[in-house]
């Protein structure tokens, strides 16, 4: 990514303030640019990220539904990522049409004017909820995706290629459930509220997320959807780790929640494969009908679900784990 212009949309969140700090100390682009709509997080992140310091940091104003605008924000890039979303579930469940307008729209604005500016490669970053969604905000996910993946077919003699990331739930990220936790232990909190005691969720921490965006970027040449190799976690073993005196209370599964999280269903798996490189192991998914004979196959009866993956945190690990995934 040196010299290269790279812009990170909904740059302000978790995901993309880990970006940028990443890219800043590990390459040199002539500019690296954050759009996002929220002056007040831009000026908060303005002073993590000061222009004296980072004269090739830019933050522009902007929203994705908004196409003249993304037309010049897009003007000279080579890189874009795209973490832009709406993304609180119970949220979006009571505003569909909002979800619908930032999650699909603003993906095909973006895919549009991708191609009409000349873009190099887009990288967007899906979730484990895009797999067989059972909410609002899954189903626009996987919308998302199939739009990405479709937009190599609308760019046609175009340079533009579009990929995507899928992973799960993020450490420590905003609204996570150890947020909810630590919160409640600080208050005093004696019991905390846990959904079922069967739920397990992938867990990744955001360095590895960006190190996987930054893969993507080298590594796509069109229509691939990579998946990491995560640990799984139990949610039972995360409250008595972060509270070991506390009871616990069964609150039961939200509406439109899962009790096991799948980042590659058997359906998909026909078009699976294991992708080694650097020393690291991934899945890719290939577009359907899209085969390789450089590729490792994965089996069609191979599901990845955090129930039946074969790599756990413990309990007396997550503590270290999450200590770790915040220093990174």
């Amino acid at each position: 990514m040196n010299g290269k212009s790279i812009l990170i949309t909904g740059g302000t969140g978790s995901f993309g303030q880990a970006f940028v700090k990443f890219v800043l100390e590990n390459y040199s682009p002539s500019r690296l640019v954050v759009l996002s709509r929220d002056e007040f997080k831009q000026w908060q992140m303005q002073t993590k990220f000061p222009t004296e310091k980072y004269p090739n940091l830019r933050f522009f104003i902007g929203d994705i539904r908004d196409k003249d605008r993304l037309r010049f924000a897009f003007d000279g890039i080579d890189y874009v990522v795209h973490a832009a979303a709406l993304k609180h579930v119970p949220t979006l469940e009571y505003n569909p049409f909002e979800a619908v307008k930032t999650n699909v729209i603003g993906t095909q604005n973006i895919i549009e004017v991708a191609i009409q500016m000349g873009v190099k490669k887009v990288v967007a970053l899906s979730t484990d909820k895009a797999v067989s969604p059972v909410n609002l905000y899954g189903a626009t996910k996987l919308t998302m995706e199939k739009l990405l993946i479709a937009g190599n077919a609308y760019s046609g003699s175009k340079p533009t290629r579009f990929c995507v990331v899928r992973y799960g739930n993020v450490i420590a990220s905003r609204g996570s459930v150890i947020e909810l936790f630590e919160k409640l232990t600080k208050e005093g909190a004696k019991e905390l509220p846990i959904t079922d005691e069967r739920m397990t969720r992938f867990w990744i921490s955001l360095k590895e997320g960006v190190m996987l965006v930054i893969f993507a970027l080298e590594n796509c040449k069109g229509g691939e959807l990579f998946v990491p190799k995560i640990p799984s976690v139990k949610v039972v073993d995360i409250a008595k780790a972060i509270c070991p005196h506390c009871s616990f209370r069964i609150i039961g599964i939200r509406p439109g929640e899962k009790l096991h999280e799948v980042l590659i269903s058997k359906d998909e798996s026909r078009n699976a494969y294991i992708l080694n490189k650097d020393g690291k192991s991934y899945f890719v998914l290939l577009p359907p009908n899209e085969k390789t004979q450089t590729l490792e196959k994965l089996s069609e009866e191979f599901e990845y679900s955090s129930d039946k993956n074969n790599w756990w945190i413990e309990k007396d690990e997550l503590l270290d784990f999450l200590k770790k995934a915040r220093e990174e």
